[in-house]
């Protein structure tokens, strides 16, 4: 089995997910998963699709012309090269938006060398004191030598210096 990421982007327009769904579909390969969204009429995502190695090609010769409905990109990979993470850690961020909360939230992580899973962001109308509030949720992977304590004195500290609430939650 030939394992294979698509990266999709392209102007938000219905019918886009089933346009990628029937090529992958009737070339043979498996939509397994996916993290897709629409942000300020762009649709754009990441699909992991596995297909019969004899038919890999065939596959992405026919995303090719998908090219004036979404770019498609393809890259070829193994699931055994992924790295295997002991421990998931959730974190989730709200506080006043400003610029450099992710570079600095993110620059943390790098720091004590974790890997972001899954990285949502938003923006949303502060009810009572009006402006924008930013919220965050993440999943992190952290192998069995990495010091979440240290990680949290960390983000408590930047938390304090920023002024925004966080949460950090050892997932099992």
């Amino acid at each position: 089995m030939t394992t294979l990421v698509l990266t999709v982007v392209g102007d938000d327009r219905v019918g886009l997910v089933k346009a990628l769904a029937d090529v992958v579909s009737s070339n043979g390969g498996n939509w397994e998963r996916s993290h897709l969204a629409e942000l300020a009429g762009t649709f754009a995502g990441v699909v992991l699709v596995t297909v019969p190695d004899r038919r890999a090609e065939r596959l992405q010769a026919a995303l090719a012309p998908l090219d004036g409905l979404l770019e498609v990109s393809v890259r070829q990979t193994s699931p055994e090269s992924a790295p295997v993470a002991t421990r998931h850690v959730k974190l989730e961020l709200l506080g006043n938006d400003r610029p450099g909360i992710v570079a600095a939230v993110s620059g943390l992580l790098a720091q004590h060398s974790l890997r972001v899973a899954e990285f949502q962001t938003a923006t949303r109308e502060a009810p009572m004191a009006g402006g924008l509030l930013f919220e965050a949720s993440t999943i992190i992977t952290a192998d069995s030598d990495a010091s979440l304590a240290a990680l949290r004195a960390d983000l408590e500290q930047l938390a304090n210096e920023i002024m925004i609430d966080l949460s950090v939650v050892e997932l099992t």
